[in-house]
């Protein structure tokens, strides 16, 4: 009887004992990295009232005859499941993402958490507020290098520390150069003796510079009948062919050698003027008085369009008269006896040109044969064709035409310019120009550096660029032999050496030179002024890297990650710290995602992984539980009552 009294008292003592952790668990639903508890019971001592029978050849076996005298607690468990994560945006919250926990320290010993509630204390160590204790993990050098034999410690930032200036040693350059790009318009030009008047229009080849452009030769003469001298007394525009002892006539005009046009309707009455209009009539030839001699004026005919005589002439009949005796219009007005004109004495122009083009601050090129332009109707030599590769329009619009001469016509650059700031070992800064400009052979740009302040360019400050066919660059070069930019900043810097990196040779990782748009940039140098620590980041695998003022991030330090064999084993001291026992295993040190599976979250921090619901639960069960054990002990003492009273 007296066994049930105390199974009862050990099912409330054990009862409690599992309250008391639903308890703790539900006063610690809101703490950061807080890892719930849980009870498990077991049978403690049993009492065997009858031992187990073997069987017999004649009977079966019997089981034996036992009987439990209450129960205990097997264990308190701490159940490490991951809680949620709560964003909270402060860098220096941390909550871990899988199995890992947090190292810190008090000097003399580790302790292990997954609260990540840090800060920096006065002194710029990494700390749990709370409790002062140290953040444990890995410093960088002055490189950000952790060396791999680096030890673990405290971690300290260096807020307010000077970051030293590194000096620019190399500009990347990269994107395209417009290889089909031109802005070289005509900004001036004098034409000398030449007759030209008009020159305009924009260099096809796109090179900027000086041609001096010479002509020589003569200009095309047109094909001219000239009487010379009158053989048969004055004439003047009002003579009539009776005055000349012309009583009718009719005369064929052919015009370069094509189909005969026959003069017809002119009488004695007719003058030299009605008979100057009658070969007016037909194309390409022109008639008309030489006045030279007011005296003697004479009639002379000329094919209208200047050229070879071979080519463009005029040519007439004998013509005839009605008066035999008396001539004819050809023997009596133009003094040929008993034969044609022939008006085949033009010439062709002999006109040569040739450009020396002198690109700007650049020796001269060879000089090149240009093309002489016609005008279609006077035969007339009038334009230069050619200069710049085309796209220059040179031409005169004088009655004359095209005159032998020296032409000078300047023309702009076609230029892309890019520039960046580079630094020197004082942290001063330099502004770079870089300017590419358009030569005369394809793929084939000059470049060419200046620097606004009082730097000294000492070597490389230009060179070319040339690239393939298909757009890829084929060399970046410095003239002179340099193999860098070499200049000294007059500032009490020393003397600066960049390399300019344009890219792999048949590649297009840096400048390319396709038919597109102006994109080339210089991207990116490697120098910086002096800064000072600003802010930090941590990433997932624990590195705190350290923004400074003037650009440039480095690693200051990492956090480090423990785990062990047995989460279960370690032991709680409190404060959401555990410790190492006998049965968690020693601990592995490492890197987040690394050498320890768990990754860290910054500006979040890891919640309770207590779950309301399972412990209003268990609070449920727990409690029947225990006043079931205190019926037990109600009604064994009412069975204990009715014994004593059996005295009665």
């Amino acid at each position: 009887m007296m066994s049930s009294l105390y199974a009862g008292v050990s099912g409330l003592r054990n009862h409690q004992v599992k309250m008391n952790v639903i308890g703790n668990n539900i006063a610690n639903v809101n703490t950061i990295g807080f890892k719930g508890g849980r009870v498990t019971f077991q049978e403690t001592l049993v009492q065997t009232l009858k031992g187990a029978g073997r069987p017999s050849a004649i009977s079966g076996g019997t089981n034996p005859v036992q009987m439990g005298l209450g129960m205990t607690v097997s264990a308190v468990d701490t159940l490490f499941q991951q809680g949620g994560l709560e964003t909270t945006g402060q860098i220096t919250d941390l909550a871990i993402q899988g199995s890992g926990f947090f190292v810190l320290s008090d000097g003399n010993g580790q302790f292990y958490t997954r609260a990540g509630a840090f800060g920096f204390d006065a002194d710029s160590f990494l700390v749990d507020p709370g409790s002062g204790l140290k953040v444990q993990g890995k410093m960088a050098d002055q490189t950000g290098i952790i060396p791999a034999v680096s030890t673990i410690g405290d971690i300290r930032l260096p807020f307010g520390q000077q970051d030293p200036a590194n000096e620019t040693s190399q500009i990347n350059l990269a994107n395209n150069i417009n290889s089909a790009a031109t802005d070289s318009k005509v900004t001036s030009f004098t034409s000398g003796t030449t007759n030209i008047d008009q020159v305009s229009g924009t260099a096809v080849n796109g090179a900027g510079g000086d041609h001096n452009v010479v002509v020589t030769g003569t200009q095309a003469q047109q094909s001219i009948y000239d009487t010379g001298a009158n053989l048969y007394g004055t004439m003047t525009s009002a003579t009539t062919l009776g005055d000349l002892g012309v009583d009718a006539y009719d005369f064929d005009i052919i015009v370069d050698g094509s189909a005969t046009t026959n003069i017809t309707g002119l009488t004695a009455a007719s003058t030299l003027n009605d008979v100057m209009n009658a070969i007016n009539e037909i194309s390409g030839v022109n008639c008309y008085f030489d006045t030279t001699d007011p005296l003697n004026y004479q009639l002379v005919v000329e094919r209208s369009k200047a050229g070879t005589g071979g080519l463009y002439n005029v040519t007439t009949s004998a013509g005839s008269a009605t008066d035999a005796a008396n001539g004819n219009v050809i023997n009596r007005v133009f003094g040929v006896d008993g034969a044609g004109i022939a008006a085949n004495n033009g010439t062709d122009h002999t006109f040569a040109a040739t450009d020396t083009f002198t690109p700007t601050d650049k020796a001269p090129d060879s000089p090149i044969t240009l093309t002489i332009g016609v005008n279609e109707t006077t035969g007339l030599a009038e334009e230069i064709i050619g200069v710049g590769g085309g796209g220059i329009t040179i031409k005169t619009a004088e009655a004359g035409g095209l005159a032998a001469g020296t032409l000078d016509v300047s023309t702009a650059d076609t230029q892309h310019s890019t520039s960046i700031t580079a630094y020197d070992s004082q942290g001063g800064k330099h502004t770079v120009i870089l300017t590419f400009t358009k030569t005369t052979t394809n793929n084939l740009w000059d470049w060419n550096i200046t620097m606004p302040g009082n730097e000294s360019i000492l070597e490389g400050g230009s060179g070319e660029v040339r690239f393939n066919p298909d757009g890829s660059l084929l060399l970046f070069s410095y003239n002179g032999g340099a193999s860098s930019l070499r200049f000294d900043p007059n500032s009490g810097a020393e003397v600066m050496d960049i390399t300019l990196n344009a890219g792999d040779a048949a590649g297009f990782n840096g400048l390319t030179g396709f038919a597109s748009p102006f994109t080339a940039a210089a991207i990116h140098q490697d120098g910086y002024g002096m800064g000072v620590l600003q802010k930090i980041a941590i990433d997932p695998a624990g590195t705190i890297t350290g923004i400074f003022s003037n650009g440039v991030s480095r690693t200051l330090a990492q956090v480090v990650l423990a785990d062990f064999n047995n989460h279960g084993g370690l032991v709680r001291a409190g404060n959401s710290l555990y410790t190492v026992s006998a049965n968690s295993g020693s601990p592995v040190t490492g890197v987040a995602g690394e050498t320890i599976s768990g990754t860290v979250s910054s500006g979040a921090l890891e919640s309770s992984n207590v779950d309301i619901a399972t412990e209003f639960t268990n609070m449920i069960t727990t409690q029947r539980g225990y006043q079931a054990s205190a019926r037990i002990i109600t009604t064994s003492d009412s069975m204990l009552e009715e014994l004593v009273n059996l005295k009665r």
